[in-house]
């Protein structure tokens, strides 16, 4: 059995799939956003599939909520997978 078989069938095994994909997609988010995105977050969690996000620029968390379907987007295609069903700018 190649390796990457065997760790995904540990994953689902130990049901671990989920929590390493929230983990990837808060671990992700200055690739993903961008350095002048990151510099102005504070902080990054996800709980019950949603992405929380508190920002420190006002007009900043004003773009981002109005292209919030887009953030959405990308951060799944991230992953590969349907890991957020909803993006809360803080």
């Amino acid at each position: 059995m190649p390796l990457k078989d065997g760790i995904t069938a540990l994953l689902k095994a130990y049901r671990l799939q989920g929590k390493l994909n929230e983990v990837t997609v808060v671990a992700s988010w200055e690739r993903v956003m961008g350095k002048a995105v990151a510099m102005k977050t504070q902080q990054v969690y996800v709980s019950n599939g949603k992405l929380f996000v508190r920002l420190s620029s006002a007009p900043l968390k004003h773009e981002l909520v109005m292209a919030k379907t887009r953030v959405l987007d990308i951060i799944n295609a991230e992953v590969g997978e349907q890991v957020i069903s909803e993006v809360i700018f803080l």
